[in-house]
């Protein structure tokens, strides 16, 4: 008979560690966007508000996906917000105000995200896993268009 409290589970490898980093990336993103959502002021109300909205319901998306891409590769997501926010390597923060500090710290924020998602397509290039090389590299386009969208509103 098997004493479950003896049981130990496989070590963690790099590659499961890198997509819990993105669960949790993209899990305290959902949360900022969301608050921006709520709070954004001033005369790009209507445009920030719907685009914010826009970015949550991706941000959404892309922690299912990780998540998903995680179970499929014989990990486990982390799954909650204590677990998020120790496992983050982006800023949770409710200092920004304005329209233009909230974009000026979503532009931190992808870039921070679109570092990571090269380092993670590189991680699963040398680990075989065109799956998830697939899903960063995928990730890397969408987040290059919002940088450059976001520094063009702030007009820069």
């Amino acid at each position: 008979m098997v004493n479950m409290n003896q049981v130990q589970t496989a070590p963690i490898t790099k590659l499961q560690a890198a997509l819990n980093t993105q669960v949790a990336n993209w899990s305290v993103l959902y949360t900022k966007l969301h608050r921006y959502h709520w709070y954004v002021k001033g005369p790009h109300f209507f445009t920030l508000h719907e685009k914010f909205e826009e970015l949550y319901n991706e941000a959404a998306n892309i922690v299912d996906e990780a998540a998903e891409r995680l179970l499929t590769i014989g990990g486990e997501p982390i799954a909650t917000m204590g677990e998020y926010l120790q496992a983050t390597t982006l800023a949770e923060t409710n200092h920004e105000k304005t329209a233009n500090e909230m974009v000026a710290s979503l532009i931190a924020d992808y870039k921070q995200l679109r570092e990571e998602l090269y380092a993670l397509a590189s991680l699963a290039e040398d680990e075989q896993a065109p799956a998830t090389n697939d899903f960063a590299v995928g990730l890397i386009a969408s987040i290059d268009q919002h940088i450059w969208m976001f520094h063009a509103y702030l007009g820069e």
